[in-house]
This record gives structure tokens, C-alpha cells and sequence, in this order.
């Protein structure tokens, strides 16, 4: 890892190097670099650097000798271990010397960087991203929910000299958050997908959460470019950021970028015809396979194409790149079982993200059967949110809604003040458990089936539980 020698770590994170075996150290080993930085002791590879970090239930420095005895250049730490044959760097804390760590490599290496952040669609948007810009450059994108102030320092230390691009998906919760991740990021290029409502316990408001997400610009390239929704109304009064104009796009023409014909394939995706206006380039127009369901997965397409055309790909290798993205678990991928369709959104939710799921489940064919659960961090609004969605999903008339948990007795009460003359069959179940119970016997052979929750619900377990129903 390019000038990550024990000297220059410990001075990145204001530590003290101890030499701590009976060894001399000689100019060489003074010198080597740091084959991997990691927190899990599991992963420690010969040369690497252990940040042994405590957590509620694990404590890392417990760990120290296990790596020492994997052959690692060097601990991080906050207490220094007895007995132990490895370089120790002592910090006062460990996780924010994982941070610095990462800000300093991030200065080291010679890598674009896309940073996306947004209420909705982020994790989505960087696989398409990610996958556009695959067919011309060696791309490192952020895995699984590796997004926050550990998860994102973490995906920085692992990018490699060979790396040309890094697309990092970028989550907060609270102000100042932004701030902090912009810094270790540094973004060529910012990607702002909408202001929702979510995380409002902490941020009040759209207002607060737009705040708080234009943090990213804090530290983002100056020579470098912006991407944002132009449908929405908050972002649509970004111009500009840096020396560049902001790029706005959005179903709406009005934008730089834009889509036209959009015409759906049901579960299988949607066609459309994209328009691009980037600064200084000729307009270019060309037909798009969109293979994900729902309209926002148009949004994500633009986004990707715009990406990728400021970094000098063709329009065939745009639309070839669109064409090969694939749907992360538990982000609204659609699953074919034996008995049923799943649509599984369990990882998490906010009313938005909701309501995008919803309109996913009505192209399907045949029964639609929503299995919804409680939205979490929505503030002193949230038993009115919940009620929407449950009006929302009567609106859209699918044809069975479950509600499942104590804030989703609002849903399931909106949804039965709403209820029309042949509207949904509406069920409400207190805990996941008690519904998983009752479950077989609501749902029919062929039947089509959201779930969706915040994670904290753990509706993965509803998932696992109807792929073992349907076997």
C-alpha cells in the first residue's frame, strides 16, 4: 500500500511507534509498506497492519498476539499488549486513527473518485456506476454497507495501485457525518441522488437532510463535477460547485441529462431513449436496456451514463454497461422461487424507498402481496409517515398488505382508511415472529411478494423463511 510504512502511519494518526520484540529494525523494514489495514483480525494478512478497535461485544486488542503471529508488520492500538513481538502504534482512539489512516492513504494514491450519497437509490446507483465505468477501468466500489465512518475508511484502505476508479457510496445520519466522510473521500465527482425523508430523528427536515448531504462538497475536487437529480426540487438548485456547472438529471427534458420512451418490461426492466448534454461535449442520444424494475432505476441509468461520459466513455460502452448491471440482495432484487416471486427489499427503508418498492410490485403479474414493516429514525412524524405508506399501498391496489410491527399499526391503519370498495386485503401483526406463523396461509401459489422493513426488523429472516416455504 503505496507509503504506508509504520512511520508514516503513526505520524498520519498522531501515534506512538514502539518497537516492541528484542529485534533491530534495518533500513528495509523501516521502509516496507503495509500489505492491508484492517479491524478484523481474521483478515490480517503477512505484512499487514491490525487496528484493534473495541466494540460492544469484541474487544480487538484481545486479538494482538493472533496477528503477531500471522506475521503482521504492525498493530495499531490503544493499549500497548505485554509480551508481544510486533510494532505497536498507541493511539488515544482507535477508530478515529482508522480514519485518519485512510484520509492519508486516499492523499497517496493516484485514483478518480465518484462519491454518491442520497436518501434513496444510492446503493443502486453505485452498482451502475460501478458497472459503466468497468468496461473501460480497473473499478473498486464499496461493498455490501460499507458506507459510514468506519465502512468507508475501510473501503478506502482497500483500494490498490491498479485501481483507476473508486466509486464510494457515502450514508449518514446526523450533521457534521458528511463533513467528516468527505474529507477521508476527497471526490473527483459527486452524485447526488435525491432528499428524502429519513434519518429525521437527527435532521429535522428535506432541509436538514439536504444540509447535511451537501457535506460532500466540503472537500471534493474544486477542478472536479456534480451530478444531481434535477427532478428533485432541493437538488435542482444546485448550479454550481466548484469551476464546473452542476449536471442535473432527471425524466424531466428541462435537464441535461434526461430519458424519453420510457417504456417498461414489467419485472424485467425498462427501455428508454437517453439524452446527454454534458459541458463542452456534443449532445449525444442513444437507446438504453435498462435491466432493474422501476422508474427510479431509470434515474440511476442517467446518473451512470453522465458518470460515465465525463470520464471519456462511448455511448455503446455506456449502454453496455447499463445493459450488464445487476440488483445487490436485499436492495429490491427480484427472486424466482418455485412457488413464488420475491422481490426482496429487506435491508432496509424510509417512506420514499417504500413507496419506489410498491410501485416495483404492481408490474407484476398475478396476486401482489406486500409484507411491509416498521420504518425506523423518521422523528416526532413517524406514526403520520407510516400512515401514508399503508395509503399509499391501497392506492396502488395491490391485493394484500401485512404490517408488521408496533410503528406499522399506523400503516395498517391508513391503509383501511383507504381501503376502496375491492381494495387490499389488509393484515397487521404485532411482532415478525407472530406473522411468520400466520404467513403460509395468506399467500397463494404464483404469488408475487414485497418485503421490505428497516433493517433493525431483520426481515431477512421473512426472506430465508419464504425461500424455505417455496423448496
Amino acid at each position: 500500500m503505496k507509503n504506508l510504512t509504520l512511520m508514516n502511519i503513526a505520524e498520519a494518526c498522531s501515534g506512538t511507534l514502539y518497537n516492541m520484540g528484542s529485534f533491530e529494525w534495518d533500513a528495509q523494514q523501516r521502509e516496507t509498506e503495509a500489505s492491508c489495514v484492517v479491524i478484523d483480525s481474521r483478515k490480517v494478512e503477512r505484512g499487514g497492519v491490525f487496528i484493534a478497535t473495541r466494540g460492544e461485544k469484541v474487544d480487538g486488542h484481545s486479538f494482538i498476539s493472533d496477528v503477531a503471529k500471522k506475521g503482521a508488520l504492525g498493530v495499531v492500538c490503544e493499549d500497548l499488549p505485554e509480551n508481544c513481538e510486533v510494532p505497536c502504534i498507541l493511539v488515544k482512539d482507535s477508530f478515529q486513527a482508522l480514519k485518519e489512516i485512510a484520509e492519508y492513504y486516499r492523499k497517496q494514491l493516484n485514483v478518480r473518485v465518484v462519491g454518491i450519497t442520497g436518501s434513496v437509490g444510492k446503493t443502486s446507483t453505485k452498482e451502475f456506476i460501478a458497472a459503466v465505468l468497468s468496461v473501460k477501468y480497473k473499478v473498486l466500489k464499496t461493498i455490501g454497507n460499507f458506507n459510514n465512518e468506519i465502512g468507508l475508511p475501510l473501503t478506502v484502505l482497500s483500494i490498490r495501485e491498479e485501481h483507476e476508479v473508486a466509486v464510494l457510496e457515502m450514508g449518514i445520519s446526523d450533521f457534521g457525518e458528511m463533513h467528516r466522510l468527505s474529507k477521508i473521500a476527497r471526490p473527483d465527482i459527486c452524485v447526488m441522488t435525491n432528499i428524502g425523508r429519513c434519518h429525521l430523528e437527527n435532521l429535522g427536515s428535506r432541509e436538514g437532510i439536504f444540509k447535511a448531504k451537501s457535506e460532500i462538497f466540503d472537500f471534493m475536487n474544486p477542478e472536479g463535477y456534480v451530478f444531481v437529480n434535477g427532478d428533485d426540487n432541493l437538488l435542482a438548485n444546485i448550479q454550481q460547485k466548484g469551476s464546473h456547472k452542476a449536471v442535473h438529471f432527471g425524466l424531466n427534458p428541462s435537464n441535461e441529462i434526461y430519458a424519453s420512451g420510457v417504456t417498461g418490461r414489467g419485472l424485467f426492466g425498462s427501455h428508454a431513449m437517453l439524452h446527454i448534454k454534458l459541458e463542452n461535449q456534443p449532445m449525444e442520444i442513444f437507446p438504453a436496456e435498462i435491466p432493474l424494475p422501476g422508474g427510479h432505476m431509470v434515474l440511476n441509468a442517467l446518473a451512470a451514463a453522465g458518470v460515465g461520459m465525463q470520464l471519456a466513455l462511448t455511448a455503446e460502452e455506456v449502454k453496455r454497461g447499463i445493459a450488464e448491471v445487476e440488483e445487490v440482495s436485499g436492495r429490491g432484487n427480484v427472486v424466482t422461487l418455485s412457488g413464488y416471486t420475491l422481490i426482496d427489499g429487506c435491508y432496509n427503508a424510509n417512506p420514499e424507498s417504500m413507496r419506489a418498492a410498491v410501485g416495483i410490485l404492481i408490474l407484476a403479474q398475478g396476486r401482489k402481496v406486500a409484507i411491509l414493516g416498521d420504518m425506523f429514525e423518521l422523528g416526532e412524524k413517524e406514526e403520520e409517515l407510516h400512515a401514508e405508506v399503508g395509503a399509499y399501498a391501497q392506492e396502488k391496489e395491490i391485493d394484500v398488505l401485512i404490517c408488521v410491527g408496533r410503528l406499522s399499526k399506523n400503516m395498517y391503519e391508513g391503509a383501511l382508511s383507504s381501503r376502496k370498495e375491492k381494495g387490499a386485503e389488509v393484515y397487521y401483526f404485532e411482532g415478525r415472529d407472530e406473522m411468520l406463523s400466520e404467513l403460509p396461509g395468506l399467500l397463494k401459489k404464483g404469488d408475487t411478494i414485497l418485503v421490505k422493513a428497516s433493517h433493525g426488523m431483520h426481515f431477512e429472516k421473512v426472506v430465508e423463511f419464504l425461500q424455505k416455504e417455496s423448496r
